[in-house]
Order: C-alpha cells, then structure tokens, then sequence
C-alpha cells in the first residue's frame, strides 16, 4: 500500500478556491531554498509572499508537490515554482483569513546553506533599491521613502 498522501496541497486548493469565490485576493507566504523558483531580489529573510490570483498569474497549476505559474516581477516576466512543503501559510489579502502550516525545522535547517550559494535572478530592477513586492494593486512602493543606496553599472 503507497503511503498516504499529505492534506496540504488539498487544503491549499480549497483555500484558493474559497478566496476566489468571495473575490479575496490569495496570498501565498512560502519559504525559499534552494529549490525554489523565484526571483530572489523579492526574497526578505528566507520568505517571499506571492499574490496567486487569477489576475497576478498565467497558468497556475497547484499540483500534489509543486505549485507552478508565471507572473510578472518588476514587469518582466518569470516562472515560479514552489515545493508544496515550503509554504508557511495561504490567506486572504483583504481580510487576513486562511491557513498557516507548522514549519519543518530540519528542512530548513538543511536548506538555509543553500540559499546562499544561489545567485540572484539577474532581472532585478536597477533603478528602485527596494522592488515592490508582488500583488496588490502594482504600485511601485506607494509613499515610501527611497534607500540612500544607488546601483553602479
């Protein structure tokens, strides 16, 4: 008999399609290592939040043990690809609600080296220090003060 499969990808899906049918916006906070595909200029302490609305991305598939898409990142775009073991939480942008998911502290353990040896996506923006973070209403950092620090080429 296979082993039993996790619930969490299955609860994923149902929280997207219970933020999708009250017209909230899914937020889905994962944990980046290594084999995590995403654009790390994005990457704040080892997590990035990822808008996964119908409107922020392009062929979205939530999968067993990945969830891929595409969306746009400082309007260029990029593929995401995200282990179903690294997400930390699924919730409603306008409200807060959702699910959070107990962290597997050995994994991270394991991964955290790794994340630093990986390069950086080479598609950062070079005039903004700080990029917006993806979703919302694509803004550019709002009112926010600039970083006193400037790219060099």
């Amino acid at each position: 008999m296979p082993p039993e499969t996790s619930t969490k990808p299955y609860l994923l899906r149902a929280l997207y399609e219970w933020c999708t049918d009250n017209g909230y916006t899914p937020y889905l906070a994962v944990h980046v290592d290594a084999k995590t595909r995403v654009p790390r200029e994005f990457v704040k302490d080892g997590e990035i939040v990822l808008n996964i609305s119908f409107d922020a991305t392009s062929g979205l598939q939530m999968g067993n043990d990945w969830i891929e898409f595409s969306a746009r990142f400082g309007g260029i775009s990029q593929k995401v690809e995200v282990q179903v073991p690294n997400v930390l939480a699924i919730y409603a942008r306008e409200n807060g609600q959702g699910m959070a998911f107990p962290v597997d502290k050995q994994a991270q353990a394991e991964a955290g080296p790794e994340l630093e040896s990986v390069p950086s996506s080479p598609e950062s923006a070079e005039d903004d220090p700080e990029p917006p973070r993806p979703g919302g209403n694509g803004a550019a950092g709002g009112n926010a003060p600039r970083g006193h620090l400037k790219v060099v080429k």
